[in-house]
């Protein structure tokens, strides 16, 4: 343990100090003796501090959650409470101040009380608030505090390594999530647009005669009284898409503050879009590419699916392969060694240098995380190891800063041809991507093969401005935010109009963070077009500048 003087400490050793230096300048034995009983006072307050400290941790001083779940799912930019308490088993109580959360930076933690005293043989209920602004996992890996000895002058930090995992999803599922997974099953087709078609369904087709096979309960009795024939009701149903949503999760458009970067704006609009055909019944496929296929789920329908559909949002576009993180693996090390500390009490007989070791141990540790993560991608297997230590507690890995803007082109228009190929055949595409500034050949090509098959291909554009729009007041923030915005927002632009030119329809979606930077605020018109959970404005307005 470690012990640390409060400033009032700090004030009383400086003193006593002083007085020891006069009474050894003036030869006053008296001012020499009032210092050496202050400096002696303050040694044995530390002393003492590290005695009452030391048991209470003997006697149990310990932090557990309220609950018996260690992982909560919840949309992004909800606010969710966790309850917690500190028990202090001694037979004195233990003052405390500054109780902070450790926890993940992509999340935003209060707790409350911050101050206070565990009463002897009793506990402190704690609330944790905890906020998403981003999709994926993290962690509440704990929580922090200084124990004050008496008579207060110095302070024991002790730390409660107690893992609470928060799985983040994306806001549109929020409420299909929480929906049963059982039930009957819907009637709907494996391709084609949405049109009628015969079959079993609740509108009537028409009145025909009476066929061999027919089942009675389709007889239409007063009709056929009335024409003197057994007529027979046919119905008609609706033949449903087999949609595919394509997210580009370069690692590029995580760039900005947590929250307001383009991916975390890409994933919600590109989940509205899932969840609005799930609900009309369609078979949803689901391609997450970054500088590969990064997630791939083949076309299904329902809220067990909905689910695996949020969760490869989350996660397909997550930083924790080597590729995408900027950790390099002596990187992860550290934060591995220094996450698994109050975890393994053996750890200290691992030497820094010594990775292979820490390997091991943090392999050994991955059984007490609250998330299962699989391998990430690493030149080793000892990297692997690590990153995937990384990704099982929720740790923060931050995505690489080199753009792989041309490698994610060419799997992305890979991916959009071979859909062209799959069976059921799709009959819509939606791209959530930046739109290329230069023609693409191969991607030219994917776009007429799906047209071929029948398939219409939509582009929501993404918005790289978004990292910039929430930068401070100052005037060289707002110049060269302003800067970056026209040039982004000419150079999206230009792809749109290339994307036209290849036969793809063109959407956007307007929300007030993008809106209240125009000039003046004013609204748009929007056109509803084909989702309405969606507010796509026309692909033929572009936005005004800021001013």
């Amino acid at each position: 343990m470690q012990v640390y003087p409060t400033r009032s400490a700090v004030h009383l050793a400086l003193g006593g100090a002083v007085v020891v230096v006069a009474g050894l300048v003036l030869r006053e034995p008296a001012l020499l003796a009032w210092g050496g009983g202050i400096v002696f006072a303050i040694a044995l307050a530390r002393a003492s501090a590290l005695v009452s400290v030391s048991r209470i941790r003997g006697a149990g001083f310990e932090m557990l959650w309220s609950t018996d779940r260690r992982v909560v799912s919840v949309p992004r930019g909800t606010v969710v409470e966790i309850k917690a308490e500190v028990r202090n088993r001694d037979t004195r109580a233990a003052r405390y101040v500054h109780l902070r959360p450790v926890h993940s930076s992509t999340l935003e933690v209060s707790i409350d009380p911050a101050t206070g005293e565990v009463p002897a043989g009793g506990r402190l209920h704690v609330i944790v608030r905890v906020a998403t602004p981003r999709v994926g996992r993290h962690a509440v890996h704990g929580l922090s505090l200084e124990v004050q000895g008496s008579p207060g002058l110095f302070e024991v930090p002790l730390t409660f390594a107690n893992p609470f995992g928060i799985e983040v999803l994306p806001k549109p599922f929020g409420a299909l999530l929480s929906s049963a997974r059982g039930g009957r099953s819907r009637m709907g087709a494996d391709m084609g647009q949405p049109g009628p078609s015969p079959g079993d369904g609740t509108e009537l087709r028409e009145l025909r005669e009476h066929q061999p096979g027919d089942p009675f309960k389709r007889i239409a009795w007063r009709p056929s009284a009335r024409r003197g024939q057994l007529l027979v009701r046919d119905f008609e149903r609706e033949e449903r898409d087999v949609v595919w949503v394509v997210l580009d999760a370069s690692a590029e458009l995580w760039a900005g503050r947590p929250g307001h970067a383009p991916l975390d704006f890409g994933i919600d609009e590109i989940a509205s879009v899932a969840r609005h055909h799930l609900t009309r019944g369609d078979r949803v496929g689901m391609v997450v590419i970054g500088g590969r296929i990064r997630a791939l789920l083949e076309p299904d329908r329902g809220a067990r699916h909905a689910q695996h559909l949020a969760l490869g949002l989350a996660l397909g576009a997550g930083t924790y392969d080597a590729d995408r993180s900027e950790l390099e693996e002596r990187d992860v090390a550290l934060r591995v060694m220094e996450h698994l500390r109050p975890l393994d009490s053996r750890l200290g007989d691992v030497p820094r240098h010594d990775l292979d070791r820490l390997a091991f141990r943090a392999e050994v540790a991955i059984a007490k995380a609250p998330f299962v993560a699989p391998l990430p991608e690493g030149p080793t297997q000892r990297e692997r190891v690590l990153r995937q230590y990384l990704a099982a507690f929720g740790i923060d890995s931050p995505a690489r800063s080199d753009p792989e803007r041309q490698r994610t082109d060419e799997a992305l228009a890979r991916m959009l041809d071979r859909i062209a190929q799959r069976k059921p055949r799709a009959s819509l595409v939606h791209v959530w991507s930046t739109a290329p500034e230069r023609q693409n050949p191969e991607l030219r090509h994917a776009v007429i093969r799906l047209r071929k098959g029948g398939a219409s291909v939509r582009w929501i554009t993404a918005h790289q401005e978004e990292s910039v729009l929430a930068l401070d007041d100052r005037a060289v923030s707002r110049v060269v935010a302003d800067a970056v915005v026209l040039r982004s927002r000419t150079a999206r632009e230009r792809g749109e109009r290339n994307l036209r030119g290849m036969g793809i329809r063109v959407e956007r979606i307007r929300r007030p963070s993008i809106a209240q930077h125009t000039e003046g605020g004013a609204p748009e018109t929007e056109d509803r077009a084909s989702h309405p959970l969606l507010h796509v404005t026309s692909s033929s307005m572009t936005p005004r500048p800021r001013p």
